[in-house]
Protein backbone atom coordinates (compact mmCIF):
# COMPACT_ATOMS: atom_id res chain seq x y z
CA UNK A 1 0.00 0.00 0.00
CA UNK A 2 1.28 3.47 -0.89
CA UNK A 3 2.18 5.41 2.29
CA UNK A 4 0.07 8.46 3.05
CA UNK A 5 2.11 11.62 2.62
CA UNK A 6 1.18 15.17 3.63
CA UNK A 7 -0.36 16.87 0.64
CA UNK A 8 1.76 19.50 -1.10
CA UNK A 9 0.68 20.42 -4.60
CA UNK A 10 3.02 19.46 -7.42
CA UNK A 11 5.10 16.98 -5.44
CA UNK A 12 5.69 13.38 -6.45
CA UNK A 13 7.11 10.66 -4.23
CA UNK A 14 9.35 7.68 -4.83
CA UNK A 15 11.85 5.44 -3.07
CA UNK A 16 15.47 4.92 -4.08
CA UNK A 17 17.68 2.15 -2.69
CA UNK A 18 21.12 3.27 -1.53
CA UNK A 19 23.59 1.58 0.81
CA UNK A 20 21.14 -1.24 1.44
CA UNK A 21 18.22 0.97 2.54
CA UNK A 22 15.35 2.75 0.82
CA UNK A 23 15.37 6.54 0.97
CA UNK A 24 12.15 8.41 0.36
CA UNK A 25 12.30 11.35 -2.07
CA UNK A 26 9.80 14.16 -2.50
CA UNK A 27 10.36 15.82 -5.87
CA UNK A 28 9.01 18.68 -7.93
CA UNK A 29 9.94 20.79 -10.95
CA UNK A 30 12.45 20.27 -13.70
CA UNK A 31 15.81 21.60 -14.79
CA UNK A 32 19.12 21.60 -12.98
CA UNK A 33 19.00 19.65 -9.71
CA UNK A 34 18.63 21.20 -6.27
CA UNK A 35 19.02 18.95 -3.23
CA UNK A 36 17.27 20.04 -0.01
CA UNK A 37 18.16 18.16 3.19
CA UNK A 38 16.02 18.46 6.33
CA UNK A 39 17.02 18.45 9.99
CA UNK A 40 15.64 17.01 13.23
CA UNK A 41 12.79 16.45 14.12
CA UNK A 42 11.55 16.99 10.62
CA UNK A 43 11.54 15.46 7.14
CA UNK A 44 10.95 16.62 3.56
CA UNK A 45 7.75 18.45 4.57
CA UNK A 46 9.76 21.26 6.16
CA UNK A 47 10.47 22.58 2.65
CA UNK A 48 6.77 22.88 1.69
CA UNK A 49 6.89 26.68 1.52
CA UNK A 50 10.00 26.81 -0.68
CA UNK A 51 9.32 23.91 -3.06
CA UNK A 52 6.59 25.56 -5.22
CA UNK A 53 8.80 28.54 -6.02
CA UNK A 54 12.12 26.75 -6.40
CA UNK A 55 10.48 24.09 -8.57
CA UNK A 56 9.73 26.77 -11.14
CA UNK A 57 13.47 26.96 -11.79
CA UNK A 58 15.01 23.66 -10.64
CA UNK A 59 14.39 19.96 -10.26
CA UNK A 60 13.91 19.97 -6.50
CA UNK A 61 14.83 16.76 -4.66
CA UNK A 62 14.01 16.49 -0.95
CA UNK A 63 15.20 13.21 0.59
CA UNK A 64 14.29 11.94 4.01
CA UNK A 65 17.48 10.99 5.84
CA UNK A 66 17.73 7.43 7.10
CA UNK A 67 15.56 7.02 10.17
CA UNK A 68 13.30 9.96 9.30
CA UNK A 69 10.13 10.63 7.39
CA UNK A 70 9.34 7.67 5.17
CA UNK A 71 12.89 6.42 4.63
CA UNK A 72 14.03 3.14 6.16
CA UNK A 73 15.15 3.29 9.78
CA UNK A 74 17.94 0.74 10.26
CA UNK A 75 19.47 0.18 13.69
CA UNK A 76 22.85 1.65 12.68
CA UNK A 77 24.40 4.32 10.50
CA UNK A 78 23.56 7.63 12.21
CA UNK A 79 27.10 8.92 12.41
CA UNK A 80 27.10 12.07 10.32
CA UNK A 81 29.76 10.78 7.94
CA UNK A 82 27.48 7.78 7.30
CA UNK A 83 24.62 10.14 6.47
CA UNK A 84 26.94 11.83 3.97
CA UNK A 85 27.65 8.39 2.50
CA UNK A 86 23.90 8.05 1.92
CA UNK A 87 23.68 11.40 0.15
CA UNK A 88 26.69 10.65 -2.05
CA UNK A 89 25.21 7.26 -2.93
CA UNK A 90 21.91 8.97 -3.72
CA UNK A 91 23.62 11.42 -6.08
CA UNK A 92 25.42 8.51 -7.74
CA UNK A 93 22.22 6.52 -8.12
CA UNK A 94 20.39 9.50 -9.62
CA UNK A 95 23.43 10.23 -11.81
CA UNK A 96 23.68 13.80 -10.53
CA UNK A 97 27.13 15.15 -11.24
CA UNK A 98 26.58 18.64 -9.83
CA UNK A 99 23.88 20.13 -7.62
CA UNK A 100 22.73 23.22 -5.81
CA UNK A 101 22.34 22.45 -2.12
CA UNK A 102 20.07 23.78 0.62
CA UNK A 103 20.06 22.17 4.06
CA UNK A 104 18.99 22.81 7.64
CA UNK A 105 20.10 21.69 11.11
CA UNK A 106 21.64 18.17 11.00
CA UNK A 107 20.95 18.13 7.29
CA UNK A 108 23.02 21.32 7.18
CA UNK A 109 25.90 19.58 8.90
CA UNK A 110 25.65 16.76 6.37
CA UNK A 111 25.67 19.43 3.67
CA UNK A 112 28.93 20.92 4.94
CA UNK A 113 30.57 17.50 5.06
CA UNK A 114 29.37 16.76 1.54
CA UNK A 115 31.00 19.99 0.34
CA UNK A 116 34.25 19.03 2.08
CA UNK A 117 34.32 15.49 0.71
CA UNK A 118 33.10 16.11 -2.86
CA UNK A 119 33.29 19.85 -3.51
CA UNK A 120 33.15 19.33 -7.26
CA UNK A 121 29.53 18.14 -6.90
CA UNK A 122 28.15 21.22 -5.12
CA UNK A 123 27.87 24.37 -7.17
CA UNK A 124 26.68 26.49 -4.24
CA UNK A 125 25.45 25.77 -0.74
CA UNK A 126 22.90 27.59 1.42
CA UNK A 127 22.99 26.35 5.02
CA UNK A 128 20.20 27.21 7.47
CA UNK A 129 20.79 27.47 11.22
CA UNK A 130 23.76 25.19 11.44
CA UNK A 131 27.35 26.15 12.30
CA UNK A 132 30.34 25.37 10.12
CA UNK A 133 32.42 22.28 10.96
CA UNK A 134 35.62 24.18 11.86
CA UNK A 135 34.73 24.52 15.53
CA UNK A 136 37.00 24.89 18.54
CA UNK A 137 36.46 25.17 22.28
CA UNK A 138 36.87 28.77 23.38
CA UNK A 139 34.23 31.08 24.78
CA UNK A 140 31.73 28.93 22.88
CA UNK A 141 32.13 26.33 25.63
CA UNK A 142 30.03 28.57 27.88
CA UNK A 143 27.11 28.06 25.48
CA UNK A 144 27.08 24.28 25.52
CA UNK A 145 24.33 24.26 28.16
CA UNK A 146 22.01 24.91 25.22
CA UNK A 147 22.52 21.28 24.20
CA UNK A 148 20.68 19.97 27.30
CA UNK A 149 17.86 18.49 25.24
CA UNK A 150 20.37 16.51 23.19
CA UNK A 151 21.51 14.67 26.31
CA UNK A 152 17.89 13.91 27.16
CA UNK A 153 17.27 12.46 23.71
CA UNK A 154 20.56 10.52 23.70
CA UNK A 155 20.05 8.96 27.13
CA UNK A 156 19.51 5.19 27.40
CA UNK A 157 15.88 4.08 27.62
CA UNK A 158 14.58 7.52 28.58
CA UNK A 159 15.40 9.17 25.25
CA UNK A 160 13.63 6.58 23.14
CA UNK A 161 10.62 6.52 25.46
CA UNK A 162 10.26 10.30 25.39
CA UNK A 163 10.49 10.52 21.60
CA UNK A 164 8.16 7.58 21.03
CA UNK A 165 5.54 8.22 23.70
CA UNK A 166 5.80 11.83 24.84
CA UNK A 167 5.37 14.09 21.83
CA UNK A 168 5.28 17.08 24.18
CA UNK A 169 9.08 17.46 24.07
CA UNK A 170 9.14 17.66 20.28
CA UNK A 171 6.15 20.02 20.36
CA UNK A 172 7.91 22.33 22.81
CA UNK A 173 11.14 22.34 20.83
CA UNK A 174 9.22 23.22 17.68
CA UNK A 175 7.43 26.03 19.52
CA UNK A 176 10.66 27.35 21.05
CA UNK A 177 12.26 27.35 17.61
CA UNK A 178 10.01 29.94 15.97
CA UNK A 179 9.30 33.62 16.49
CA UNK A 180 6.64 34.40 13.89
CA UNK A 181 4.95 31.08 13.24
CA UNK A 182 2.15 29.40 15.15
CA UNK A 183 2.26 25.67 14.56
CA UNK A 184 -1.02 23.95 13.86
CA UNK A 185 -1.80 20.66 15.55
CA UNK A 186 -1.75 19.05 12.11
CA UNK A 187 1.77 20.31 11.35
CA UNK A 188 3.10 19.10 14.69
CA UNK A 189 1.42 15.73 14.20
CA UNK A 190 2.99 15.38 10.75
CA UNK A 191 6.40 15.48 12.42
CA UNK A 192 5.72 13.72 15.72
CA UNK A 193 3.72 10.84 14.26
CA UNK A 194 6.69 9.61 12.22
CA UNK A 195 8.97 9.72 15.27
CA UNK A 196 6.59 7.62 17.33
CA UNK A 197 7.47 4.50 15.38
CA UNK A 198 9.91 2.50 17.49
CA UNK A 199 12.71 2.35 14.93
CA UNK A 200 12.48 6.08 14.20
CA UNK A 201 12.46 7.01 17.87
CA UNK A 202 15.64 4.97 18.26
CA UNK A 203 17.11 6.68 15.17
CA UNK A 204 16.74 10.04 16.92
CA UNK A 205 18.51 8.65 19.96
CA UNK A 206 21.40 7.36 17.84
CA UNK A 207 21.63 10.62 15.88
CA UNK A 208 22.35 12.56 19.05
CA UNK A 209 24.21 9.84 20.93
CA UNK A 210 26.74 9.44 18.12
CA UNK A 211 27.33 13.18 18.09
CA UNK A 212 27.71 13.61 21.84
CA UNK A 213 29.77 10.48 22.55
CA UNK A 214 31.92 9.98 19.47
CA UNK A 215 31.84 13.06 17.22
CA UNK A 216 31.83 16.19 19.37
CA UNK A 217 35.31 15.89 20.90
CA UNK A 218 37.07 15.06 17.58
CA UNK A 219 35.30 18.03 15.97
CA UNK A 220 36.47 20.58 18.53
CA UNK A 221 39.95 19.00 18.52
CA UNK A 222 40.26 19.72 14.81
CA UNK A 223 38.77 16.83 12.88
CA UNK A 224 38.08 19.14 9.93
CA UNK A 225 40.80 21.75 10.34
CA UNK A 226 43.01 20.17 7.69
CA UNK A 227 40.25 20.48 5.08
CA UNK A 228 39.14 23.47 3.06
CA UNK A 229 35.68 24.58 1.99
CA UNK A 230 35.94 25.79 -1.60
CA UNK A 231 32.18 25.87 -2.21
CA UNK A 232 30.52 29.26 -2.34
CA UNK A 233 28.39 29.14 0.82
CA UNK A 234 25.76 31.26 2.55
CA UNK A 235 24.77 30.59 6.15
CA UNK A 236 21.33 32.03 6.85
CA UNK A 237 20.89 32.05 10.61
CA UNK A 238 17.88 32.98 12.75
CA UNK A 239 19.41 34.53 15.84
CA UNK A 240 16.63 33.39 18.22
CA UNK A 241 17.83 29.81 17.98
CA UNK A 242 17.24 27.98 21.26
CA UNK A 243 20.16 25.59 20.67
CA UNK A 244 22.73 27.39 18.55
CA UNK A 245 24.11 30.86 19.19
CA UNK A 246 25.64 33.14 16.54
CA UNK A 247 28.99 32.69 18.33
CA UNK A 248 29.19 29.22 16.78
CA UNK A 249 29.48 30.88 13.36
CA UNK A 250 32.81 32.59 14.01
CA UNK A 251 36.25 31.27 13.10
CA UNK A 252 35.58 29.95 9.59
CA UNK A 253 37.81 32.43 7.73
CA UNK A 254 41.03 30.33 7.60
CA UNK A 255 39.15 27.36 6.15
CA UNK A 256 36.63 28.74 3.64
CA UNK A 257 37.19 30.37 0.27
CA UNK A 258 33.81 32.10 -0.03
CA UNK A 259 31.52 31.83 2.97
CA UNK A 260 29.13 34.57 4.04
CA UNK A 261 26.87 34.73 7.08
CA UNK A 262 23.54 36.51 7.21
CA UNK A 263 21.99 36.88 10.66
CA UNK A 264 18.21 37.04 10.60
CA UNK A 265 17.02 39.01 13.66
CA UNK A 266 13.35 37.98 13.53
CA UNK A 267 13.65 34.21 13.32
CA UNK A 268 14.30 31.16 15.42
CA UNK A 269 15.88 27.81 14.67
CA UNK A 270 13.24 26.55 12.22
CA UNK A 271 13.88 29.39 9.82
CA UNK A 272 12.46 27.74 6.67
CA UNK A 273 9.05 27.73 8.35
CA UNK A 274 9.52 30.78 10.57
CA UNK A 275 10.66 33.06 7.73
CA UNK A 276 9.58 31.13 4.61
CA UNK A 277 9.43 34.11 2.25
CA UNK A 278 12.92 35.27 3.23
CA UNK A 279 14.42 31.79 2.81
CA UNK A 280 12.80 31.42 -0.61
CA UNK A 281 13.95 34.89 -1.68
CA UNK A 282 17.52 34.30 -0.55
CA UNK A 283 17.65 30.94 -2.31
CA UNK A 284 16.43 32.39 -5.59
CA UNK A 285 18.92 35.25 -5.32
CA UNK A 286 21.87 33.17 -4.19
CA UNK A 287 21.65 30.40 -6.74
CA UNK A 288 21.19 32.62 -9.78
CA UNK A 289 23.65 35.35 -8.83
Amino acid sequence: MQPLFPQVEGITHRFVKVNGIHLHLAEAGSGEPMLMIHGWPQHWYMWRYQIPYLAQHYAVICPDLRGFGWSDAPATGYEKERLVDDMIALLDTLNLKRIRLVAHDWGGWVGFLLCLRQPERVQRYMALNIPHPFQTLDSRALLLWRFWYQWVIASPLLGKWIIQNQSGLVRRLLQWGVVNKTWTDEEIAIYTSRLQEQARAYASVLLYRSFLLSEFIPIVRGRYWSLRLPTRTLILFGVHDFALAPEFLKGYEPYADDLKVELVPNSGHFIAEDQPELVTKRALEFFVA
